[in-house]
């Protein structure tokens, strides 16, 4: 798996940096993490592009800043805008590229219209109890910058419920021990909403103890 060099010298220089205006919950770390998630689930895929899902994952994110209601009209917009893809991307995978990025949310209501949008719509998934936590937290301080903890919490609750519970609406198209793993621990934790908030609580304070958020 090889990604073309000037190409990712380009995201790098150029796209990585504007994730600087996203939250925390959808900045370049989270990117990272998809991009790596992404080539994960590609390898299982014959004759997958490899640089088309680098470059989908590099932009899946880019406009949530922008509107995150619609962040992934508004970032699929951004990516097939770019005129500088166009020395890497026909007009074809251009559009396949921008559909993806289109179909990659959790709550969207269709199943992804290609491979590549199955791929970034389960690497986007979150794995870890730890992530979690943090970004359902963040992503509601921005949406409610005056809201309590306590307020937050209890947001994240109902929120995570409705994304990871027995009948949740965030999809996965790709096998994967880890995210099950995860989606039972979630699960377990979402079953009692004082033990979900009492977790919340802890594992925040602890990352504002040590001010990596405010």
């Amino acid at each position: 798996m090889e990604i073309n060099r000037d190409l990712k010298h380009y995201i790098e220089e150029n796209i990585f940096p504007q994730y600087q205006k996203n939250d925390l919950g959808h900045n370049l770390e989270h990117v990272q993490y998809v991009i790596n998630r992404s080539f994960k689930f590609a390898k299982t895929v014959p004759d997958i592009h490899y640089d088309m899902v680098y470059t989908i994952a590099a932009y899946h994110d880019i406009g949530h800043h922008i509107d995150p209601k619609r962040h992934e009209i508004i970032s699929g917009e951004i990516m097939f805008q770019d005129i500088n893809l166009r020395k890497f991307f026909s007009e074809e995978e251009l559009n396949i590229m921008k559909e993806a990025i289109e179909d990659h949310r959790a709550s969207a209501d269709c199943i992804p219209r290609s491979i590549y949008g199955k791929i970034v719509s389960t690497a986007d998934r979150n794995n870890t109890i730890e992530a979690c936590l943090r970004r359902s937290y963040t992503y509601g301080k921005k949406l409610s910058p005056n809201a309590t903890d306590e307020e937050l919490y209890e947001r994240a609750f109902e929120h995570l419920n409705q994304k990871f519970g027995d009948n949740g609406y965030a999809k996965f198209f790709f096998q994967d021990e880890q995210y099950e793993s995860f989606l039972k621990d979630i699960r377990y934790l979402l079953s009692d909403k004082q033990q979900f908030c009492d977790a919340q609580r802890s594992y925040i304070n602890t990352l504002k103890s040590k001010g990596e958020i405010s």
